[in-house]
C-alpha cells in the first residue's frame, strides 16, 4: 500500500521483546489503515536480524513512505542508549540509521512506551486529561510515559526503580505473571505495590495502564489500592504503532 505525500500517512512499527507488530496509520485520526501484522522477534534479536524483520514487514505492506517505530530502549536522536529486553548489541547503534538502510525510508525511533503513551493521550485514554499523567506498559518489561498537561517528558525509565531491593520489572511485569505462574489476584498485588510507590514519587493525576494485558483488566483491577485514578488503555497492543507513527508525521516533516 503506497503512502501518498501528505505525512497523515505514516507506517507504524512496534517493536517488542516477543514480537515486531506493524501497520499503516492516519495519524489525524490515530485509525490503522490495514489490519496490523504481527512476526515474533527473533533471537537473538541483533540489529542484523531485527531490521530484516522490518524490512520484511515493510515489504508485505508495499509500503513506501515514512516509518515512526517505537523500540524497548531509551532512544535519545536516533541512537539506543539502553537494552533491557533485546540484543545488547544495540547499545550505541544509531538505530534510525540501521532501519532507514535496511528499508530505504525516512524513519523516526523513540521509545516504545513514549509511543503509547502519545497515542493514549492524542487518541485514546488519556484525551483531555490534564496535570501529571503516567503511562504504564505491562508487557516484556515494564515501560513509562509521562505526560505534563500533554506535553512528554521522554525516556523515563520508571519499569527498573527497585522496590524492596528487587527491579520493579522483574517483578511486576506480565511476563512474570506468566513465568511464575501467578493468579490474576498474586500479580495484581504486585502491581499495586509498584503504583503506590510511584504515586509516591511522582503523585499523578492519572495511572493509564497499557499493554496487551490491559485487555484483562478486570481481572486484576480490583487489587488496586492506590489513591491515584487508574483506568485501562484504551488503543491496547496497537498503541505502539499509533504513537511512533504519530511522532514521526510530527518529526520528519
Amino acid at each position: 500500500m503506497p503512502a501518498s505525500k501528505s505525512p497523515k500517512r505514516v507506517f507504524g512499527i512496534d517493536i517488542g521483546g516477543s514480537g515486531i507488530k506493524g501497520a499503516p496509520v492516519d495519524v489525524g485520526s490515530g485509525a490503522l489503515l490495514a489490519d496490523r501484522v504481527r512476526i515474533k522477534t527473533p533471537q537473538p534479536s541483533t540489529p542484523t536480524a531485527v531490521t530484516g524483520v522490518i524490512a520484511d514487514l515493510i515489504d508485505t505492506f508495499e509500503w513506501k513512505g515514512p516509518i515512526g517505530c517505537a523500540f524497548p530502549a531509551v532512544v535519545q536522536h536516533g541512537v539506543v542508549q539502553s537494552a533491557a529486553n533485546v540484543d545488547s548489541s544495540w547499545v550505541g547503534s544509531d538505530a534510525a540509521k540501521l532501519i532507514r538502510k535496511a528499508t530505504g525510508e525516512k524513519v523516526h525511533l523513540v521509545n516504545d512506551a513514549d509511543a503509547a503513551g502519545v497515542a493514549e493521550i492524542e487518541h485514546g485514554a488519556g484525551r483531555g486529561v490534564d496535570g501529571v499523567v503516567v503511562m504504564v506498559t505491562l508487557g516484556t518489561g515494564i515501560g513509562t510515559a509521562v505526560f505534563v498537561d500533554g506535553v512528554l517528558v521522554p525516556n523515563t525509565e520508571f519499569g527498573h526503580i527497585t522496590i524492596d531491593g528487587k527491579v520493579a520489572e522483574k517483578h511486576a511485569a506480565a511476563k512474570v505473571r506468566r513465568r511464575e505462574d501467578l493468579s490474576w489476584s498474586e500479580w495484581g498485588k504486585r502491581v499495586d505495590t509498584y503504583l503506590r510507590r510511584l504515586e509516591d514519587l511522582m503523585w499523578p493525576d492519572l495511572f493509564i495502564v497499557g499493554g496487551g494485558v490491559s485487555k484483562y483488566h478486570e481481572q486484576f483491577f480490583p487489587e488496586l489500592t492506590c489513591r491515584t485514578s487508574v483506568v485501562a488503555a484504551e488503543l491496547r497492543n496497537s498503541a505502539g504503532i499509533i504513537g511512533a507513527a504519530s511522532l514521526a508525521a510530527r518529526r520528519l516533516f
